[in-house]
């Protein structure tokens, strides 16, 4: 059997967070930041929709036991 296949794709090692801030430029971490604060509005609206939900249905169904 052989283990060095010439056609198998190139396996990339993961970069580091601090890697990855390191060579970033100032715009670059500012874009970061955006995109983060939005997926973070994004989990916020979305635990809002799911506490909603959690009440309609406790208001019908009673509350969770303690």
């Amino acid at each position: 059997m052989i283990d060095d296949d010439p056609f198998a794709p190139v396996v990339k090692k993961p970069v580091s967070l601090e890697a990855q801030l390191e060579n970033a430029s100032i715009g670059e971490l500012e874009d970061r930041i955006e995109r983060l604060k939005a997926e973070i509005a994004q989990c916020e609206r979305a635990i809002a929709a799911k506490r909603a939900q959690r009440a309609a249905a406790d208001s019908v169904f009673g509350g969770r036991p303690s």
